[in-house]
């Protein structure tokens, strides 16, 4: 399942999170934003439980979005123990966001 982020649950989704998180940082009018859903979707059930998968639109949560120098979406960041720990700017495949996170885990 993914989580949407917002500035009243990011703190404690992603920063004081015990598990490795992927948040997805996006907008509703941007063409490989859209290409990538389906993607951080499955990822969400092939890692559940494992990893916890979110969602930052960053129309809504620019704050956020700036705090995490995104100048680009889609993007995703992996966070482990609070820490940024990679980051994948620009829609990718399956594969290299699974190996991302296979690094990690």
């Amino acid at each position: 399942m993914e989580i949407t982020l917002t500035s009243s649950n990011y703190d404690s989704e992603v920063l004081k999170s015990d598990k490795l998180v992927l948040v997805d940082f996006w907008a509703s009018w941007c063409g490989p934003c859209k290409m990538v859903s389906p993607i951080i979707e499955q990822l969400a059930k092939e890692y559940d439980g494992k990893v916890k998968v979110c969602k930052l639109n960053v129309d809504d949560e620019g704050e956020i979005a700036a705090q995490n120098a995104i100048v680009s979406i889609p993007t995703v960041i992996l966070f482990e123990n609070g820490k940024p720990v990679k980051k994948l700017i620009g829609a990718h495949s399956l594969d290299d966001y699974e190996d991302a996170i296979d690094e990690l885990l």
